[in-house]
């Protein structure tokens, strides 16, 4: 295996002084995205997996979105609030992965300082929007079920739009914080980040200043948006269990079939966050597996989605049915049209 650091132009750059940690022209001027360099040619088997994956990301979430917004039938809340996750899904991937991509083809990829943060915010603001928006899905069902006379009368456009302002504020409030300190940190030199992306605990590695409080800061938020989420989601479905308990059969097995699918993308979401952080912390990974594990893990919840969505959800089908059948006789008729010109 070739060196790590082999053919990297490595940033020589130094600070005059780094007083009170603030930034300073005389700093690195970019980042390296390592990412798996130091593969061979198993770089090209990656790469098609991953071209493929995002092509399908881009596609399944692409659908929700059209036929949510165009399909007349698809009117209730859980509708605006699924087509608001496939949008954070889609831009959430497309944050790393075209980057990734444009890092197997080249041998050196390189990143602005401004892009590196910006990358890094939107990439962690965007994970937390994903979280926060399954929370207020959890919070619709739990309304629909428990409280189905009032559902209607509560659950109006406008509060609608408040929950979704919500999980992009609280989102925002998670993430800003850490960003901008690691913003105002020194960096001297090396500028090589070991990851797929500018993910914020490499980057903090390359500070030359104690980065202590940083750790506790971004420790804190993270936790803070991974408990407050799961706590909501849990007492949810908790007081979802507790009323379908009290239900005949057959309302139980409608009511269950309004939650499987929230139910199973937030429970493959939090087991697979749960296995990265402990395969981090326990397991002695190479620095190449670490990073797929990571690009496993941000895709696999958008992957899958719309697959989980349309399979579980027979009004969504049928919506998608139709969409496609409305799209058909225009694709007949362009083909007949060019049949006859020829």
């Amino acid at each position: 295996m070739k060196s790590q650091n082999l053919n990297l132009p490595l940033s020589t750059s130094r600070r005059s002084s780094s007083v009170n940690d603030t930034w300073e022209p005389d700093g690195v001027s970019f980042f390296i995205i390592q990412g798996l360099a130091s593969l061979g040619e198993e770089k090209l088997i990656l790469f098609v997996f991953l071209l493929l994956g995002y092509i399908i990301i881009l596609g399944g979430n692409s659908m929700i979105i059209l036929v949510t917004l165009t399909d007349p039938k698809l009117t209730s809340p859980m509708y605006f609030f699924l087509c608001n996750l496939s949008f954070v899904d889609m831009v959430y991937t497309t944050t790393t992965i075209p980057n990734m991509l444009s890092g197997f083809l080249k041998d050196v990829t390189t990143i602005s300082v401004a892009g590196c943060f910006l990358q890094m915010f939107f990439f962690i603001q965007l994970a937390v929007t994903g979280r926060a928006i399954l929370t207020v899905m959890a919070y619709d069902r739990y309304l629909a079920i428990c409280n189905p006379l009032r559902y209607t009368a509560v659950m109006t456009r406008p509060v609608q739009v408040r929950l979704l302002a919500g999980a992009w504020g609280f989102s925002t409030i998670c993430t800003l914080p850490a960003t901008v300190m690691a913003l105002q940190r020194p960096y001297c030199g090396p500028n090589v980040v070991r990851h797929g992306w500018c993910d914020v605990s490499s980057v903090r590695q390359l500070v030359c200043a104690d980065t202590s409080v940083d750790n506790i800061v971004s420790l804190w938020f993270a936790l803070v948006a991974l408990l407050t989420t799961g706590v909501l989601i849990l007492t949810s479905y908790v007081l979802i269990s507790v009323s379908i308990s009290r239900m005949g059969v057959g309302q139980r097995l409608k009511a269950f079939s309004t939650c499987a699918a929230h139910l199973t993308v937030v429970s493959i979401s939090y087991s697979s966050a749960s296995f990265v952080y402990i395969s981090y912390r326990v397991a002695n990974f190479s620095p190449e597996v670490r990073i797929i594990v990571s690009v496993l893990y941000s895709a696999l919840t958008p992957f899958l989605n719309p697959m989980i969505y349309s399979l579980r959800n027979k009004e969504l089908r049928e919506a998608m049915r139709r969409t496609l059948n409305r799209f058909r006789p225009a694709a007949v008729s362009a083909a007949k049209d060019v049949s006859t010109v020829s």
